[in-house]
């Protein structure tokens, strides 16, 4: 069995594309050898800068030989539909074979589909997935028709086996396939013959290529740890940049530099997110004061100087960015510092649209302070705090190191928020109140920043329903599922219990009092907490809550109260995977089935209250004594919000409920031992949907 080889070679290809376009050349070609019957053993897809690699072992030499026997029209069958058949199986009258059936005389032919040369179909193959291939973006160059994301030089197109390697014959607008790539753009230029995967990878490595990106990566990480383990500093870790500067070179070569001393009492967040954005460097800090003293470059050549030329171009280039940074830095501390402070550049947001029918982002500032006031209590925060500290959290939108990195918006502003003077909790109520942002952020924990962080998000959340730009389908452009959960995550990681549809109220009525557009605010309110459930569905589900559980407790009463409700959820998922719970669940049921059935045949409702004295069955009168004392338990725990004990209180009720099911008949030919028993059935269903609709509940 051969082994096949592939590389195409081009300009470089952007380092975000490089994974994804390696993955779809697998993809692409093995869907379509397989489809055209060459199965493989295994398949491996790679990439550098300058080439996409994909090595598969053990194929099929050739496709194998298919026989179909088709079904024909019937014998007698009018001329043109037996002529038809014939077209569609290629074949001629008289290699038609006649056959009884059931239904008559029927013709029908065996279709044989011989194998095909592997290098044919992988010819086909690959064509089609060059000329298809599904780039982000693409370029057309030259006078060809051929795409790609990147002027393609070349392409390696090899099947190798024990009798030697052949190359695969292919032409795509004047590029032949041959056997040949070449190494490292400036250190090994020259082309490179290789006769299979092995052969490849090795001169590669000789050429000064490192064609595997894991390797690559490795390689940069320890060589730049090392380095600055040397020096006692640390490497500040950064997964993305590791990915993203491991797709910029073949051949890795870290470097370290210093970072000029005027420069080092710049924040380290600015040092570390300038170096990164603009010169994609790794910060190096110092673990003992926690600033940023040098940094790591990564060069994708080896030179006489041991990179000391490149350092020194780098370390220029870093000082003109930096000093642009420090001009911003300090320009902000002054009008921090000034009289009139932060306010100064809330001013200034009166002038900046946060959206077209929702106002500035001053008229929101406004809107976000007086919904953090009134949240501030629920939250354990000081009103007066919570107010001052939405006035400002998003001041920087003004500074200037915030329009020149806008990712750095919140971390600023606790910076000039202490530099201005203001209370420590504002400043850091400044950083925390956009976070969440996503499943893995951190949740604030300090209640103004709690106070101000929902009071962002929701009134983010009845803006955009106020003015109906609701999430559809998979769009989401102002990121408001985001935001729903940001809230479900603040509110339960602090065991908050708020009530959502009273400040979603208030956060409606704000909107409507100052956004004239905004008229249906309040009548969103309803619509917009069946939102909140949806997501917090979806959250729950992935810590392993069943949907049906979560809507059994959605159905009950204070469910806008997202903390109550996932501790009843939680609680109820606990029991019912119980055996008690499991047998009370199906002993719930059906009651509640043969009430319903009752209650529709008879046109009335078994709801009055069964009694005692009626019980003739001792499990009938132990089932009264149960529920009894089941009620009894059950309402004073919900009262206290004890679901732990009202699930124990359920759990006591499912010997007395299997037992009255085993021994008594309901549907009595007596009607006032009938009536009873139904009412009977009644409070079961009472009692038990104190604790949660389980009519919801599957099982």
């Amino acid at each position: 069995m051969p082994d096949l080889l592939i590389e195409l070679f081009s300009e470089e290809i952007p380092a975000r594309m490089q994974a994804r376009a390696a993955e779809d050349l697998k993809k692409r070609v093995t869907d379509g050898l397989v489809e055209a019957g060459l199965t493989y053993a295994g398949a491996a897809a790679l990439s550098t800068p300058r080439r996409l690699t994909l090595a598969v072992d053990g194929l099929l030499a050739e496709s194998p030989t298919i026989r179909e026997e088709r079904k024909g029209p019937k014998a007698g069958a009018p001329e043109k539909a037996i002529e038809g058949f014939l077209r569609g199986a290629g074949l001629t009258r008289d290699q038609l074979e006649e056959r009884e059936t059931p239904k008559g005389a029927v013709y029908f032919a065996m279709i044989e589909k011989p194998g095909r040369p592997a290098a044919e179909i992988i010819a086909e193959v690959l064509e089609g997935t060059i000329r298809n291939f599904p780039w982000p973006k693409s370029m057309r160059w030259g006078a060809g028709s051929l795409r790609w994301v990147r002027p393609l030089h070349s392409i390696l197109c090899i099947l190798s086996d024990e009798n030697g390697t052949s190359v695969v014959d292919l032409d795509i607008d004047g590029i032949k396939a041959g056997n040949t790539t070449r190494g490292h753009r400036f250190m090994a230029p020259d082309e490179i013959a290789v006769t299979g995967f092995d052969d490849y990878a090795a001169k590669l490595k000789r050429a000064y290529v490192v064609l595997d990106a894991r390797e690559r990566v490795e390689a940069i990480w320890q060589e730049a740890t090392n380095q600055a383990f040397a020096s006692g500093l640390d490497v500040v870790e950064d997964k993305g940049l590791l990915a993203e500067v491991a797709g910029l070179v073949e051949w890795p070569v870290v470097l370290m530099g210093a970072i000029d001393a005027e420069f080092l009492e710049l924040p380290p967040e600015v040092l570390q997110t300038s170096m990164r954005e603009h010169q994609k460097f790794f910060s190096v800090k110092n673990p003992k004061t926690g600033r940023i003293e040098k940094f790591i470059t990564v060069a994708n050549r080896e030179t006489a100087d041991n990179g000391a030329t490149i350092l020194a171009g780098n370390q220029k280039v870093l000082s003109a960015r930096l000093a642009d940074a420090k001009f911003f830095w300090e320009n902000d501390l002054r009008v921090a510092k000034s009289e009139a402070g932060m306010s100064a550049w809330v001013e200034n947001l009166g002038n900046v649209t946060f959206h077209n029918k929702l106002g500035t982002q001053a008229a929101r500032i406004d809107r976000i302070a007086a919904l953090a006031r009134e949240i501030a209590p629920v939250v354990g925060a000081d009103a007066d705090l919570a107010e001052q500290a939405a006035r400002v959290a998003k001041a920087d939108l003004s500074s200037e190191m915030v329009y020149e990195f806008p990712e750095l918006q919140g971390l600023m502003g606790r910076y000039y928020a202490e530099a201005a003077g203001l209370p420590q909790e504002v400043a850091n109520a400044c950083e925390q109140h956009y976070s969440p942002l996503g499943p893995g952020d951190d949740v604030p924990s300090e209640p103004v920043s709690v106070a101000v962080a929902l009071a962002d998000k929701l009134d983010t959340l009845t803006g955009f329903w106020a003015i109906d730009e609701k999430p559809t389908g998979s769009k989401d452009p102002y990121a408001l599922r985001r935001a729903a959960l940001g809230v479900i995550r603040l509110v339960l990681e602090n065991d908050v219990q708020l009530p959502l549809k009273r400040v979603l109220g208030q956060a409606a009525g704000i909107v409507r009092k100052e956004i004239t557009s905004a008229h249906n605010a309040l009548a969103n309110v309803d619509d917009l907490l069946s939102f909140f459930h949806d997501r917090l569905k979806v959250f729950l589900r992935d810590q392993g809550i069943r949907h049906d559980v979560i809507d059994a407790c959605i159905a009950m009463e204070g469910n806008d109260d997202l903390t109550l409700l996932v501790k009843r959820a939680r609680a109820l998922e606990d029991f019912l995977k119980t055996e008690d719970g499991e047998n009370l669940l199906q002993g719930f049921k059906r009651a509640n089935n043969i009430l319903s059935q009752a209650e529709e045949k008879d046109g009335v409702e078994y709801s009055y209250g069964a009694d005692r004295k009626f019980a003739e069955d001792p499990a009938e009168k132990a089932l009264f004594d149960a529920l009894e004392a089941g009620g009894a338990a059950i309402s004073p725990a919900i009262e206290a919000e004890d679901f732990a004990a009202a699930m124990r209180g359920m759990a006591a009720l499912r010997a007395p409920v299997d037992a009255f099911f085993e021994a008594v008949q309901v549907n009595a030919e007596n009607e006032v031992l009938r009536r009873n028993r139904l009412n009977l059935l009644s409070q079961i269903r009472q009692v038990c949907g104190q604790v949660a609709d389980l009519t919801k509940v599957e099982g």
